[in-house]
C-alpha cells in the first residue's frame, strides 16, 4: 500500500510540469480521466466564444480545452501557451486537425514570460495553473493587457488529492476573485460545478474599457 501511494503521490507531483515517464502517466490520467473532462468542457462553456473569437489558454496539459474551443472558435484563433513539451507533443497530436486548419497555434512558454501577439485576445482561459504562479495579481494584470476592452479571463481551479473538499475550492475561488479585482478586472464573478473529489470553481472577470 505504501509503494502504491508513494507512485500516486510521484505522478501526482508531475502534473505541475509533466516530464519523462511519470509525466506521461499524469498526462495520460489528464487527459482520459471523466471528471477533467467534464471540467475542461465547463470551463469552456462559460467563456460563450463565438465562431471568430481569439482564445488564449494558458497551461493547456493534454490538449482538451484546446480541442474544444477550436471546435467552436472555428472561424477563430486558439492559442495555447505550456511550459511543458511532454504536453505540447500530446497536445499537438490532440488537436491536429485543428493545427492543419490553421484555427489553433501551440506554444512553448510561461506565464511568467509571454510571447507578443499580432492582436489582442477575446477570451483567456487557465486551468489548475494558478497555483503555481508567483505574484498571481501581476500575471492576471499582464494577461488583462492581452484582452480587448470587454474581453473575459475564466481561471478555473480544482483541488486535487488529500484534503481535497468543497471548502477548499470555495476557499480558493475567493482568492482568485480578490485577485482579479486587484487586477483591475470588473463584473467579477464566482461559478461552481459539483464534482468528485471536490467542486470545481470558477472565477470570471472583464476587461472593463478604459479602465
Amino acid at each position: 500500500m505504501q509503494l502504491r501511494q508513494r507512485a500516486i503521490d510521484a505522478i501526482r507531483a508531475q502534473f505541475g510540469r509533466p516530464t519523462g515517464l511519470r509525466g506521461r502517466a499524469a498526462g495520460l490520467l489528464m487527459a482520459h480521466r471523466p471528471s477533467n473532462r467534464r471540467r475542461n468542457t465547463w470551463a469552456v462553456s462559460l467563456l460563450d466564444v463565438r465562431s471568430d473569437d481569439r482564445v488564449l489558454e494558458l497551461g493547456f496539459g493534454p490538449g482538451i480545452a484546446i480541442r474544444e474551443l477550436s471546435r467552436i472558435a472555428a472561424e477563430g484563433y486558439v492559442c495555447g501557451i505550456d511550459h511543458s513539451e511532454l504536453m505540447l507533443r500530446r497536445a499537438r497530436r490532440r488537436n491536429a486537425d485543428g493545427l492543419r486548419r490553421g484555427v489553433v497555434d501551440l506554444r512553448l512558454g510561461t506565464v511568467d514570460e509571454l510571447p507578443a501577439f499580432d492582436a489582442l485576445f477575446d477570451k483567456i482561459l487557465t486551468v489548475n495553473t494558478n497555483m503555481f504562479w508567483s505574484e498571481p495579481v501581476t500575471r492576471l494584470a499582464e494577461l488583462r493587457r492581452l484582452l480587448r476592452p470587454g474581453g473575459l479571463i475564466a481561471v478555473v481551479y480544482q483541488p486535487r488529492g488529500p484534503g481535497a473538499t468543497d471548502e477548499t475550492s470555495a476557499a480558493m475561488g475567493r482568492d482568485i476573485a480578490v485577485a482579479l479585482i486587484r487586477a483591475r478586472f470588473t463584473e467579477v464573478r464566482l461559478e461552481t460545478m459539483r464534482l468528485k473529489p471536490a467542486a470545481v470553481v470558477c472565477a470570471l472577470g472583464v476587461n472593463g474599457a478604459g479602465t
